[in-house]
């Protein structure tokens, strides 16, 4: 059984060793299946191209990032190490792992620090869970000097987590006293569940400016937590959720005063995901067991991989822009894209028009 051999381990190693065990290379079903028009006439040079971004008042020199991934462990703290020094080396910007554990326990403060003083100049991102007070938040954001914190949102995950939240009833008005009582960007974060134009609504009307959708394809939280069971008796549930695919069509449909800035996460395998993604109305992108293929051991022999895969992603990000003819990410909104048939129907059953996508070019 998966759970024996995981079992003993720390839960954050434990997280670590079944997202690893999940991986795989392949886009997920929606994204592969989500086609661009083909125009034959770039009219344009790949030096033509930006794909720089602005999220949350920061600013992005690439559209993606390394989201969300870890820390509460030696061994976890060892994998925050690397990625700190990725983050140096290749200017990118990255998301900690939550933080409940250093609140908790400030012995293990150092496992996530590393972070910050391997990578004292890049974008770092705090994490902590909805039902975090103010002072608890400062302290996360303290701890990494970060640039902003991602609050996650992960109802699914705890109800099945052993020892997981049974109380979400505060949940929406605790992130508007976040969003009021700190001084760097909240970011509301889904963990792979997708998030519903109802949701991205409620939380823009309580002052939320980023969301990360994080959709179905990626990392399955509720497959890793049911596989920390004895019993994994909650098999059903390992499904639950939307695609991130279908969760940036519910965030384009909302109008645009109740629609805050989108980061997309959740399956985003490789560049052309990227690309797919904003041009599905994403403003950024986050991508987290790729990148943690690299660093999963805690040692440094993967590293000049690493690098290489992220500069080269650039470069392909560009090269895929200049096939579509756009010079930057809000021209990629204007692209034609023809949506797989099981997102037509989800379009259709929540009164979205999905033939608009693939006429977009002519507006």
């Amino acid at each position: 059984m998966i759970y024996q051999r995981i079992e003993g381990l720390n839960r954050k190693d434990q997280h670590v060793a079944l997202a690893d065990l999940q991986y795989n290379d392949a886009s997920a079903a929606d994204f592969a299946q989500t086609r661009f028009v083909h125009h034959s006439l770039p009219e344009m040079a790949i030096e033509d191209v930006s794909i720089k971004t602005q999220v949350a008042g920061l600013e992005f020199d690439r559209p993606f990032f390394i989201n969300a991934m870890t820390g509460g462990s030696e061994k976890t703290g060892q994998i925050n190490q690397l990625l700190g020094i990725i983050g140096h080396v290749s200017k990118i910007a990255i998301a900690s792992g939550s933080l409940s554990a250093a609140i908790k326990d400030p012995s293990v403060a150092k496992t996530f620090s590393v972070l910050r003083r391997e990578n004292p100049h890049g974008i770092i991102f705090a994490n902590l869970g909805a039902h975090h007070d103010v002072e608890s938040a400062k302290r996360a954001i303290d701890l990494l000097e970060a640039n902003a914190i991602q609050i996650h949102i992960n109802a699914p995950q705890e109800i099945i987590m052993p020892e997981g939240d049974r109380d979400f009833s505060m949940w929406l008005k605790n992130i508007e006293s976040l969003v009021r009582g700190l001084e760097v960007p909240v970011i509301v974060k889904e963990v792979g569940f997708g998030m519903s134009r109802e949701t991205i609504a409620q939380l823009k009307s309580v002052g939320v400016e980023t969301v990360d959708i994080s959709g179905t394809g990626g990392t399955n939280f509720a497959k890793i937590e049911n596989a920390r069971r004895i019993f994994q008796e909650f098999t059903y549930l390992e499904g639950w959720g939307q695609s991130t695919v279908e969760s940036l069509i519910e965030a384009a449909s909302l109008p645009i005063e109740q629609r805050p800035a989108i980061i997309a996460s959740g399956g985003i395998k490789n560049p052309f995901d990227i690309v797919k993604s904003l041009a599905l109305g994403a403003d950024l992108v986050g991508l987290s067991n790729r990148i943690l293929q690299y660093v999963k051991d805690g040692k440094m022999d993967q590293m000049e991989k690493a690098f290489y895969d992220l500069s080269v992603m650039n470069d392909e990000i560009r090269d895929i822009m200049t096939l579509l003819g756009v010079k930057d990410i809000a021209s990629l909104r204007k692209t034609d894209l023809i949506l797989p048939a099981s997102v037509q129907h989800w379009c259709q059953a929540r009164g979205i028009d999905w033939q608009l996508y693939g006429q977009r070019s002519k507006k």
